[in-house]
């Protein structure tokens, strides 16, 4: 099928790639004309044929917003919206909407795969319509991974983003856990070799995961993180994670310790944000800030 993918930065460029590979079209609009297949969002749907799919992949809030209200004007009755950045799951239901006062059918996906997508796939947690989720489905099943697992409709409109959101509230904490972990290893003086412990564990143990493995790569670029300065900024994700269990009366200890935890590296250059920050980079790509 054909797809217009509009923001080809470190998600989206391998997004477009991944589903070429599949062997769909894809018409690409970046506001980097290096990137772009074409040099405008009206160029982009204009190179659509039938019921147009127009996947936007740009950061959440104003610059979502505004795509989307100018492809509002831009698309036609039937046609539907993709929305695969990480956008508040309450501006989901905003956007759908606005897009069916025109006649145009809405979609949210989060999206979890970061740099490593274009090889492994990428999860995808979606919302909205079945009969336009049913349309996308064929993008979904080229961006997910091999084998039965790796994507699901989640839901309604916002459904999709919300999932996406609670997916990244545990990972602070697992993140979080595995860098108190860390430091307290490499604190004691009998303790001599962390990064081994670190990838024993990748083999034979409970704690054996993904991020682990991040965690044993971060290692070995850099076996003590002394490269790199305490601090670890937050997607927002975290954070709405929290409210959300604040508006629902859920509580989240565990994940609301690590948001706060990374405000506090802040403050200071704290050993366990080197490893949060580390972790960051190796999944998501994410800047660090390094030693001065």
């Amino acid at each position: 099928m054909e797809l217009g993918l509009v923001g080809l930065g470190k998600m989206g460029g391998n997004m477009r790639e991944r589903i070429r590979r599949a062997g769909h079209t894809v018409i690409g609009f970046d506001r980097n004309p290096d990137l772009a297949d074409v040099n405008s969002l009206q160029g982009l749907v204009d190179k659509l044929k039938g019921r147009r799919v127009v996947w936007v992949m740009v950061p959440a809030g104003a610059a979502t917003q505004s795509t989307i209200d100018e492809l509002a004007e831009l698309l036609s009755p039937g046609d539907i919206v993709v929305d695969g950045g990480n956008s508040r799951w309450t501006d989901d239901e905003k956007h759908a909407e606005e897009l069916k006062a025109k006649g145009i059918g809405f979609v949210d996906c989060g999206v979890s795969g970061g740099v490593w997508g274009l090889e492994n796939g990428y999860a995808l947690m979606y919302g909205g319509d079945k009969d336009d989720v049913a349309k996308v489905q064929p993008i979904f099943d080229a961006l997910k991974p091999e084998g039965d697992f790796g994507s699901v409709h989640a839901g309604k409109v916002g459904a999709g983003h919300f999932a996406k959101m609670v997916h990244n509230g545990i990972e602070y904490a697992m993140m979080q856990a595995f860098a108190e972990g860390w430091e307290l290893l490499e604190k004691v003086d009998s303790v001599t070799d962390v990064r081994e412990i670190f990838r024993s564990w990748q083999e034979g143990t409970v704690i054996r995961s993904w991020l682990l493995d991040l965690a044993v790569n971060a290692l070995d670029d850099d076996e003590h993180l002394e490269k790199l300065r305490g601090f670890a900024a937050d997607s927002g994700e975290g954070r709405w994670t929290v409210e959300a269990a604040i508006d629902n009366a859920v509580p989240l200890p565990a994940i609301t310790a690590s948001l706060f935890a990374r405000f506090a590296s802040r403050q200071d250059d704290s050993p366990q944000m080197k490893m949060i920050a580390a972790l960051r980079n190796q999944f998501g790509g994410h800047a660090v800030e390094s030693k001065k």
